[in-house]
């Protein structure tokens, strides 16, 4: 069993930045893929970014390539979504999720373990 514990989300001026952080319990944090998701209002859950248990393989939504960077500290079980040059149509609840399989994927249902999420909001 993993929890998942977001933190850092917050309101922001346009073109701000913010740096969210997920801390994770248990013993085996390196071997599960992380993932970053996101669910706008009145919208459905997006994916924002996933990163390998090893950090090695990241991969980005297409809206937030260049401004977004996941990162992982698997000596303090934490992953991180460094936000910049944010946007209104970032706002959202922002999930992480722990995925056992261990692969990089964008796909929700590959999640194992999901976090209560934290909110961002981007003033313009």
């Amino acid at each position: 069993q993993v929890q998942l514990v977001e933190s850092g989300g917050g309101l922001v001026q346009a073109g701000g930045s913010l740096r969210l952080s997920c801390a994770a319990s248990g013993r085996t944090f390196s071997s599960y893929a992380m993932g970053w998701f996101r669910q706008g209002p009145g919208k459905e859950r997006e994916f924002v970014a996933t990163i390998t248990g090893s950090g090695l393989t990241t991969s980005y939504r297409d809206s937030v390539k260049g401004r977004y960077t996941i990162s992982r500290d698997n000596a303090k079980n934490t992953v991180y979504l460094q936000m910049s040059s944010l946007k209104p149509e970032d706002t959202a609840v922002y999930y992480c999720a722990a995925g056992s399989r261990g692969w990089a994927t964008s796909r929700s249902n590959d999640y194992d373990y999901w976090g209560q999420g934290t909110q961002v909001t981007v003033s313009s």
